[in-house]
């Protein structure tokens, strides 16, 4: 209940001298205005069902086709001819919604009439006060219930029948968090001006700040490559290779498009001739749409439990028009290709491409980490964090990296000034936004080519590292640097700062921003030891932490991952209890997705890293996998797991993590893997000629201690040459991935 004060007035105006408390009465006059009853809401849409996809598809085959010189004609000649067909077909219609929406199930004839009896029932009892009447109400209310509970689960039953993923992931949102209300006051034009200029002023703030800084005096340039291989022109596409792109687009619909996303694609087929035409005019031109620029910015509440009148606890979310990141996919895959033929990637940066993850370069760290350990050095591992580098980038800057550093030219390089030049944003929320703002700097959030773009405009830092011998891995813009130490000597510590000193004036002179109060820095290795480096590093200037979070996984300073099992372990149970509230009314096939959506994608993260750990620290997971198991067939909970384990067809935690580990030893060993784990890998040769010469057998390397046989190269060849041949052998990943699974799961429970 909300209250107003109106009036805050003292009754009584003097209070005796003499009084010796300090506790007074205080009279003054509120006015409680009750909750206000929720508003109804205007909502525009198009009535689409089954047959307007065919009634489309019929009328625009009568249309002539388009046809224009530039493509920003020839785009808008597109969005006429189609925006004039579905408003014949399907025109946008208003309809008011009230605010407060009863859960659909309740609007079925059944429950209604239930509701109407149960009701008659109860001013029967309350009127008379007689039992047989109380008694009758009771009946009449749990035939209710039970009606309810029935419609319901018929409700959710569709969304089974659907297959429709994402529909299902959704509604269970609604259900388990329902969704919170944005204040009242912030439904204006005026509002989502404030949160257009306050996004904008943060991007230039910081650019003022760099602009400014002293670091940027003095650095040291570092020049491009002497001779790279250019780029000058795009390839033409087919029809073929436009469908393949369209439909492996995610359907994200943006306020600035004609046709809903899903219902486009439905219809691609009688699109498909104009759309390739615009589409190569916008290749052979090298010109990007000026309509496609535009980006609709709605801000996201950080956290919940934020004040929600306070812009800095939002971020921006931008969605771009569909047919844009059409083009963009097709330039992307041609880049991508030229790229990788010449090898302009940095092998260290693992951020958007294939067959690299967060967890490929988290294992190639803490291998490498627990290797100096099993030498007898120390590690320390530094983690830089940026403040805002998407929005931040230089488009000058960027243009010379695609010239000069990856060798764009023509009519490529034009267009990704075009791409560049010319775009904005507005803010919406609801039915309000803000005038349109020019965007100066920054790759376009939310469009397909910013992580590559950004991974280009990074480039040059690997130099940095490298003349300095300090090893490093990126993912976007994490990036993480880190060396070995032999104890007492410290002097590759000085390296260290020093290559931070340059790395943060690069990153100055690039418009970049150091965060150092979020950088981190953190060393493993024996305790002792690791308290003199320390030492040592706060004496630099350096704070270092005993626990840190590095791409979604915790490192302690001994490696022994407790901290980050025990994350795991609170967030899959916070999971768990939500899933086990909705199952009642879920489908046994819609739970186990959930189960594996919410529950084993968290257990399986990263647990590549979790070779060699103790016993009690894999049964907490392992905890967690059995109580998933119950909830999903209701099994009791001193029941045996294991029979309910094999009837899921679910590999125990512990091969799980075998399974991962061999897996991904298979993919490198064959090319589908990044690099830098292929080349932790040797091949078993034998100096003469012996039966398992050619077995596709790894050589495993000698270990001292027991910190040591827990690197990932150690267990990765060690499990792979326990397998049998036949697995080893396998030609695909497919058959691999089958057998392996098979077998892990055959020897969990015979062994």
């Amino acid at each position: 209940m909300l209250l107003e004060v109106v009036n805050a007035s003292l009754l009584s105006g003097s209070f005796p001298n003499s009084l010796k408390t300090d506790n007074f009465c205080i009279f003054f006059d509120i006015l409680i205005s009750p909750a206000t009853e929720a508003r109804s809401v205007s909502v525009k849409k198009r009535c689409l069902n089954e047959n307007t996809s065919a009634l489309f598809m019929k009328a625009i085959s009568f249309t002539p086709s388009i046809s224009a010189d530039s493509v920003d004609f020839l785009l808008d000649s597109f969005n006429t001819k189609v925006k004039n067909v579905i408003d014949d077909i399907a025109p946008v219609k208003v309809r008011k919604k009230s605010g407060r929406q009863k859960a659909p199930w309740r609007n079925s004839t059944a429950v209604q009439i239930m509701k109407r009896q149960c009701r008659k029932a109860e001013r029967m009892w309350r009127k008379t006060k007689l039992v047989v009447h109380y008694n009758i109400y009771k009946d009449s209310l749990h035939a209710f219930n039970m009606e309810l509970g029935k419609a319901r689960q018929t409700f959710f039953s569709v969304y089974s029948n659907l297959n429709n993923t994402s529909t299902l992931f959704a509604t269970v949102e609604r259900l388990t968090n329902p969704p919170s209300q944005i204040p009242s006051e912030m439904l204006s034009d005026n509002k989502c001006s404030e949160f257009a200029s306050f996004f904008s002023e943060k991007i230039n703030n910081i650019r003022k700040v760099i602009s400014t800084s002293l670091s940027c005096a003095g650095v040291r340039q570092i020049r491009p490559p002497e001779e790279v291989v250019t780029m000058s022109d795009f390839k033409e596409i087919d029809g073929k290779i436009l469908e393949e792109t369209v439909q492996h687009l995610k359907t994200s619909t943006c306020a600035l498009d004609t046709l809903p996303t899903s219902f486009f694609k439905s219809v691609l087929n009688s699109l498909e001739a104009d759309l390739l035409e615009v589409v190569s005019a916008s290749l052979l031109s090298g010109s990007f749409p000026n309509s496609l620029k535009t980006t609709v910015v709605k801000p996201l509440l950080k956290k919940s439990n934020l004040d929600k009148t306070i812009l800095s606890n939002y971020r921006p979310i931008s969605n771009l028009p569909f047919i844009g990141k059409i083009i963009e996919k097709v330039v992307l895959n041609q880049l991508n290709k030229f790229l990788s033929s010449n090898g302009y990637f940095d092998n260290f940066q693992s951020g958007f491409r294939p067959h690299h993850s967060t967890e490929t370069a988290v294992i190639k760290i803490i291998n490498d980490i627990r290797l100096n350990t099993d030498s007898g050095k120390l590690s320390v591992l530094v983690l830089l964090d940026l403040s805002a580098a998407f929005d931040t980038v230089d488009h000058n800057i960027l243009l010379d990296r695609l010239e000069n550093w990856v060798g764009l030219s023509g009519i490529v390089l034009k267009w990704f000034r075009s791409y560049l030049d010319g775009r904005g944003y507005y803010v919406s929320i609801g039915d309000h936004k803000s005038e349109w703002t020019s965007m100066t700097c920054g790759v376009p959030q939310g469009s397909i080519l910013a992580p590559l773009l950004f991974n280009l405009y990074m480039l040059p830092m690997s130099q940095i590292m490298r003349n300095n011998q300090i090893a490093y891995h990126s993912y976007a813009d994490d990036t993480q640097i880190y060396l070995a130490l032999s104890p007492n000597d410290y002097s590759p510590i000085d390296s260290l700062c020093q290559c931070i000193d340059e790395v943060n004036s690069w990153m100055c002179q690039n418009f970049l921003q150091l965060n150092k109060d979020k950088t981190e820095v953190i060393a493993f290795g024996n305790k002792d030891e690791v308290l003199k480096v320390n030492a040592y590093l706060h004496s630099r200037g350096q704070t270092t932490k005993n626990q840190v979070r590095n791409l979604v996984v915790t490192l302690e300073s001994d490696l022994s991952f407790s901290s980050h099992v025990k994350a795991i372990t609170k967030s899959a149970y916070y999971h768990l209890k939500n899933i086990a509230r909705i199952r009642c009314f879920v489908s046994r096939q819609d739970l186990e997705k959930l189960v594996h959506a919410f529950i084993t994608s968290r257990v399986d993260y990263c647990n590549g890293l979790l070779t060699g750990l103790p016993k009690k620290t894999i049964r907490q997971l392992q905890l967690i996998q059995n109580a998933a198991a119950r909830i999903l067939s209701r099994t009791r909970k001193y029941e045996h797991i294991t029979p309910v384990l094999r009837s899921l067809h679910w590999l125990p935690v512990r091969f799980r993590i075998d399974f991962k580990v061999l897996l991904l030893v298979y993919k490198s060993f064959n090319g589908l893997g990044p690099q830098y784990i292929a080349d932790m890998l040797t091949e078993y040769k034998p100096n003469r000629s012996l039966r398992s010469l050619g077995s596709y057998q790894l050589e495993i390397p000698r270990v001292h201690s027991k910190h040591g046989e827990s690197a990932f190269s150690y267990y990765a060849s060690r499990s792979w040459n326990q397998l049998p041949e036949e697995i080893r052998c396998a030609p695909t990943v497919v058959t691999f991935k089958s057998r392996l699974k098979t077998h892990l799961f055959s020897y969990a429970f015979t062994e």
